[in-house]
Formats: structure tokens, C-alpha cells, sequence
């Protein structure tokens, strides 16, 4: 039994993130447990859900792993914890383009079978909330809308109005938070600035939100909410039961990118190479000028290099050392960008005859892909689900083998397989495709997985 609730909204810029890592802060500062997760593919977010809890952030993505893996993955991520507490992803019933409900906050809600508490913003509204959350909570008679936490209260008058309104709605009101744009986490063209970026300022800010959640919220009521969802029948998800047996043998070195620049990793990607037989190791871009002792294989995953590519370029020895390495390489998004020969005309690693540049169009979306070739993360023929997301352009968008071939929403191919080389901007959640990880490390230990 997982003590849990869903935090969700009418729709983007409501207060979610406000609201769940606020109450995440104050919960487990009052010494409960608290396991954060996230509905939807966003890195960002989790890492102030990790702050505030110091446990890690962790995704439930429906369309990217599969409905039957959100319960298993929930329960691993909160094994331990008193109470989890879920943040949601858009509005409540907006899921995948054109395909129903599927990654939704209320579909994952249902998966769960968790009550959710609807934060609303009543910046513009009186009377006009009790059709909002009456039609909110009686859309779905599936999902156990059950509390409402109003946001950007105006004054106590506008708050009585509201706590008026809403007593013949059905769902009672479990908080209320002023407006406050002090609080306000700043944003730049892809989301909220990642704490790696901010972290002293982030630190502050998930401490102040913890007093607005505490000084305006129930939290005696929302714990006893959480503990009203019933048990479920799953089992945890297993890295290592996924990953299948380790290869015998000595356990190679992987090493991850980290630091500002590289900050959009799932926390089951390093549990997975861990299972499949490596030895994980960290690397900051930034600051290091060599790559770790030892290793095999290099993971460069996403993150926000073009915000700091004078950096990244000046730090000459680290890129000579990624052109030079020999081993396995597989990046994703920001690692693209930084293999690419230049960011925005500053020279980066050289290891793909390619260069990158900002671009004023977003690329925002799901994709379901299939493996051109053999690689030396994924057999010819292995189909992923995937997220794209950025303001950036690789030119050529394909080398002469492509990583993927997409093929929805549209048919096109993207990314590059050279040698040991994977590198592509589709973001995979490894967890939906273990094999990933096993073929990765096996490449790292010499056991195949890469072209000649």
C-alpha cells in the first residue's frame, strides 16, 4: 500500500509545479517519505520534485513506456515512501495528440487508481469555478477528482467567494494560495530553468514554497486523502529483472555526462546500465577536462548546451578527448549538439560531419521509431516510442545511416549510426526497451553491438 495523490489541472500554467513540489517540500520536511513523480516525458521539473523530496524525480510517460508499466515503475520509484505524490502533465485530459486519453494526467491517474486534487486558477473567477470543477469532476466517473487546492488568490474576500461557490460543488476546497509572483520559477524557451542551473536560488525557492503550501493548504486532509487509495495489484518494476542477467566477466566503465549542460536523464537509464553489468560513472562537459579512467562507452544525453556553448567549446581538451574516444558513444538531444562539428558557430566535439544552430521553431512531440541499422544501441528493426523537444536544428538532419526511421506522426529519417556512434535527437525512456541498456553495455564490454 502506497499512500499517493495526483496533483492536475484544467490546463498549462495553473500552478501544478507550484503546488506538488510545495507540497512535496512540506511533507517531507514534516519527516514523511515522499516519492515525486512526474506524469509526461519532462525532465525539467523532477529535478525540483528531487530537491524538495532527495529522493529521485521519476516519469510516468503512458504513450513512451506502455500503460501496463506505470504501476510497476510507480512502485519501484516508491519503495519506502510514506507518501507519493504525482504531478500531472497539461491539462487533465489532455493526453497524446490524436490518440484519447493515453499519457494523460487522468489516464495515469486511473492507472494508479489515486485520488487527484484539481489546482485551479482563480486569478479571473468567483461563482464561475463551481461549473469548472463540477464539469472537471464529472467528465470521467473514473477518475476520483477530490479535492481542489485554488491558486492566485486575490484577498480573503475573493477566497470567501470562492469557498462559497464551490460548497454545493461536491469536491471540497483542501487549500488556497495567494498570488504571489515572488515565488515564480524563471522560464526560458524550453521550460523552467533546471535546478543544476540555479541551485542555491532553488533551493530558496522550494523552501519558500513549502511555507506557502503549509500556511495555505490542509495538509492533515490532503495525507488522509492519499491514504484513502486502495492497494495495488502490481508488482514493482525490476531493473535487474528487465535487464536480463549480466554478462559474466569484468563490469565495464560507463561514463554519463552531467553537470548544467546535461541534465535530462531518467533515473532508470543509469539503474538499467547498473543492472545490465556496468559500472556507472558522472562527467561534467563544463569542467573536466579528460573523461574518467577507464572508460568504455560514453552516454550524452539531453540537456541545454546551447546555453552554454562558449563554455562547452572552450574546453578544448574534453572535446578532443570525446572525438578521440574510441569506445561505444550514444547521445540523445543536447548530446547531438555537443558531437556535432559547431553550436551556433562555436566548435564543438567534431565526432558527426554536422553543425547546430538555435532555431525560432519548436519541435515538440511524440514519435514512434524504428532502428535503421544495427547500432550499438539498437538492433535493426527495434521499435521505440520516443519524445522530441527543441529549439534547434542539425544540419544534415540524417546522416548517411540514420539512427531512426520515424514513423508517426510522419515518415522521415533522422539522427546518425557511424561506427560506435549513436546519436539522435529522440529522447527514449529505457525502461520501455531494457535491451537498449544490455546491448549498450555489451558493446561496452566487447561482446558486439556495433557495425564494422
Amino acid at each position: 500500500m502506497v499512500a499517493r495523490l495526483v496533483v492536475a489541472a484544467p490546463a498549462s500554467g495553473s500552478g501544478k509545479t507550484t503546488v506538488a513540489t510545495g507540497l512535496m517540500a512540506a511533507f517531507a520536511e514534516a519527516g514523511l517519505a515522499v516519492s515525486p513523480h512526474k506524469v509526461g516525458p519532462d525532465y525539467i521539473d523532477p529535478g525540483y520534485h528531487a530537491l524538495a523530496t532527495g529522493r529521485p524525480g521519476r516519469n510516468l510517460d503512458a504513450y513512451m513506456c506502455g500503460p501496463e508499466r506505470i504501476a510497476p515503475l510507480f512502485l519501484h520509484g516508491a519503495r519506502g515512501a510514506d507518501l507519493a505524490v504525482v504531478e500531472g502533465v497539461m491539462g487533465l485530459f489532455d493526453g497524446a495528440s490524436g490518440m484519447g486519453e493515453l499519457a494523460s494526467t487522468a489516464h495515469v491517474a486511473k492507472l494508479l487508481r489515486a485520488p487527484v486534487v484539481l489546482v485551479v486558477d482563480a486569478s479571473s473567477q468567483s461563482r464561475s469555478v463551481a461549473a469548472l470543477v463540477h464539469g472537471f469532476a464529472s467528465w470521467d466517473p473514473e477518475v476520483r477528482v477530490a479535492g481542489v487546492i485554488l491558486n492566485k488568490v486575490g484577498s480573503d474576500r475573493h477566497e470567501e467567494l470562492l469557498r462559497d461557490a464551490l460548497d454545493g460543488a461536491g469536491v471540497p476546497v483542501l487549500g488556497a494560495l495567494r498570488r504571489d509572483a515572488a515565488v515564480g520559477t524563471p522560464s526560458r524557451h524550453l521550460g523552467l530553468v533546471p535546478v543544476a542551473e540555479r541551485r542555491a536560488d532553488a533551493v530558496e525557492a522550494v523552501r519558500t514554497l513549502a511555507a506557502r503550501v503549509r500556511a495555505g493548504c490542509d495538509l492533515d486532509a490532503l495525507l488522509a486523502l492519499a491514504r484513502s487509495a486502495p492497494p495495488l495489484a502490481d508488482e514493482p518494476w525490476d531493473p535487474e529483472a528487465a535487464a536480463g542477467p549480466a554478462a559474466p566477466g569484468t563490469r565495464p566503465t560507463v561514463a554519463v555526462a552531467g553537470g548544467a549542460a546535461f541534465t535530462f536523464s531518467y533515473a532508470e537509464h543509469v539503474e538499467l546500465l547498473t543492472a545490465a553489468g556496468a559500472e556507472v560513472v558522472t562527467f561534467d562537459p563544463l569542467r573536466d577536462e579528460r573523461l574518467p579512467d577507464g572508460a568504455a562507452g560514453l552516454v550524452i544525453g539531453g540537456g541545454f548546451p546551447e546555453m552554454h556553448a562558449p563554455e562547452l567549446s572552450a574546453n578544448a581538451p574534453l572535446r578532443a578527448a570525446v572525438a578521440a574516444f574510441p569506445g561505444p558513444l550514444t547521445a540523445e538531444c543536447a548530446g547531438l549538439l555537443y558531437l556535432a562539428r559547431e553550436l551556433d558557430g562555436r566548435p564543438m566535439c567534431g565526432v558527426l560531419d554536422a553543425t547546430a544552430r538555435m532555431s525560432q521553431r519548436l519541435t515538440l512531440g511524440y514519435r514512434e521509431a524504428v532502428a535503421v541499422a544495427d547500432n550499438v544501441l539498437a538492433a535493426a528493426g527495434t521499435r521505440v516510442r520516443g519524445h522530441e523537444f527543441h529549439r534547434t536544428v542539425v544540419e544534415p538532419g540524417a546522416g548517411a545511416v540514420p539512427a531512426w526511421g520515424f514513423t508517426r506522426p510522419e515518415r522521415r529519417v533522422e539522427g546518425f549510426v557511424r561506427g560506435g556512434v549513436h546519436a539522435s535527437y529522440l529522447h527514449v525512456h529505457w525502461a520501455a526497451e531494457p535491451s537498449l541498456a544490455r546491448r549498450f553495455v555489451a558493446a561496452c564490454a566487447g561482446g558486439g553491438g556495433a557495425p564494422a
